[in-house]
């Protein structure tokens, strides 16, 4: 996963405060409650987003009562699309293992993501911007194309590339993107200013992505040390990600690419080596690349600290070499 961020004291005090928002929202219906910590439980990577609204909007003149409604919305947004993911992929519907879908039918499942992007269109209409409802708008259509928009096959990596990087566009990329547009909006920035740090935000989202699918492959032991032997739930459930694509490219092993399909634990294990040791470091290397030209779209920004501190947020995205997985 990509743990917890470091973050000044104050951002997490405004952090708290934006919480306390969602989960008011959250708590107003009973029936849904439960269901929610039932499905959803700690999101590792929470607030990731609405760190980037309050520090995108730092860059300019910051007040949290302009942006805490803009930023609960796209934690809301982000809850929405973890349920209706389930939904989409049924990631784990081959290898026997839990998911939203299995546990409740997808009717329930359906409603609680309706009811989450319900509840941030609530929020984005607090907001006294009204450039906010356009930003998450667009990205949460976004959201839905990414869904729709699975990556077939492998090979050519070519097209591999392209599926891939449309659809981790789509469902991640754009939310980081139109959270930074409605931070820099709500503290008074130019339109110039704005899409500048939203394409800081939409190439932050790409590295976080291909960072998080890495890391998949990368489990550590209790002991700290990664293992072959762990690892690799994208492949079990038939997901093909970047680290996936670049060890098909790059492995001497014709009987690679179709590992993806198989129920079989030696060639799911073969295939997992493999990947470890053929597509990770590549995969790290385009992360590390991203997160590079991330950081570039903020150059000729003022040094203020939150630019600052936007910058040590994607090293930190990129520095995550062993961690659990998060949902995202």
């Amino acid at each position: 996963m990509i743990q917890q961020f470091t973050l000044p004291a104050p951002i997490i005090q405004d952090l708290a405060h934006v919480e306390t928002i969602v989960q008011a929202r959250l708590n107003a219906r009973q029936a849904v409650v439960h269901l929610t910590r039932k499905y959803l439980g700690d999101v590792a990577d929470r607030q990731l987003r609405a760190a980037l609204v309050l520090l995108a909007a730092q860059l300019g003149s910051y007040q949290l009562e302009q942006v805490q409604h803009a930023a609960a919305a796209a934690e809301l947004i982000h809850r929405a699309a973890l349920v209706h993911k389930d939904l989409v992929n049924d990631a784990q519907r081959r290898r026997g293992q839990a998911s939203s879908t299995n546990q409740w039918e997808h009717g329930p499942a359906l409603m609680l993501g309706d009811y989450f992007f319900a509840l941030a269109a609530g929020e984005m209409a607090r907001a006294p911007d009204a450039r906010v409802i356009t930003y998450y708008s667009q990205a949460v259509m976004r959201i839905s194309e990414g869904g729709l928009a699975p990556v077939l096959q492998a090979t050519p990596l070519d097209l591999a590339l392209t599926q891939y990087f449309y659809k981790i566009g789509c469902r991640t990329a754009a939310l980081f993107a139109a959270a930074c547009r409605a931070g820099v909006a709500l503290a008074g920035g130019d339109d110039e200013r704005i899409e500048r740090v939203g394409e800081f935000g939409y190439q932050l989202g790409l590295a976080f992505q291909v960072m998080d699918d890495a890391l998949d492959y990368s489990l550590p032991t209790p002991n700290g040390a990664a293992t072959p032997a762990l690892g690799g739930t994208d492949l079990r459930r038939g997901i093909i990600t970047l680290p996936f694509i670049y060890a098909v490219e790059h492995a001497s092993d014709p009987r690679l690419a179709h590992a993806i399909d198989s129920d079989d634990p030696d060639v799911l294990a073969h295939a997992r080596v493999q990947v470890q040791q053929h597509g990770v470091p590549h995969a790290y290397r385009v992360a590390r690349q991203l997160a590079s030209e991330a950081c570039a779209h903020l150059a000729g920004l003022p040094a203020v600290p939150a630019r600052h501190l936007l910058e040590q947020l994607s090293e930190q995205i990129v520095q995550q070499s062993q961690a659990h997985r998060s949902l995202s």
